[in-house]
């Protein structure tokens, strides 16, 4: 192989691998950044919940990376369906809809499945709609599930979530 000597790169150098080993990282990095904010998430763990008699079929996002991605890029949802975003912990939750298509109303939801307050979120917004006290559990359905359904600030979803949480 003389003929392709010196054609390629000596990657044997320590610098020219550590070059070749950080490009390849970030090459990675862009386009996993790239292809995780272009695309819906529609491969999330679900959840059966339910409000009274109405069931809920609800992909959850407990890691950061899949909270910050939420319901984003998503042209459309099924009534049933919504993603429920859980936390460590109970605090303060805000959400905005940056990149969200679709308008979502928010249930901030206490351990117990009660549901604290609600918030109609316009879509492609970055106005914040909060928690009025610290929550654990955040709900989105589409814009109006609830208010059709009756369901408001007090009511309790049911679901394994909150299964033996007071």
């Amino acid at each position: 192989m003389p003929v392709l000597q010196g054609f390629f790169p000596d990657t044997t150098q320590p610098s020219m691998k550590s070059f070749a080993f950080r490009l390849g990282v970030l090459f990675l990095a862009v386009a996993g950044l790239a292809h995780s904010q272009e695309a819906p998430q529609l491969d999330l763990p679900r959840v059966r919940l339910t409000a009274g008699m109405y069931q809920i079929d609800a992909q959850v996002a407990h890691t950061h990376e899949q909270r910050a991605t939420g319901l984003m890029f998503r042209r459309d949802m099924p009534q049933h369906e919504g993603m429920l975003f859980v936390f460590e912990q109970p605090a303060g939750q805000c959400f905005w809809m940056k990149n969200t298509l679709l308008p979502l109303t928010a249930a901030f939801v206490a351990d117990d499945g009660t549901i604290v307050n609600l918030a109609d979120m316009k879509p492609q917004s970055t106005d914040s709609h909060c928690s009025a006290k610290p929550v654990r559990y955040v709900l989105e359905m589409n814009q109006g599930w609830f208010a059709k359904r009756g369901i408001k600030a007090g009511t309790r979803l049911g679901g394994q979530p909150f299964e033996g949480r007071k």
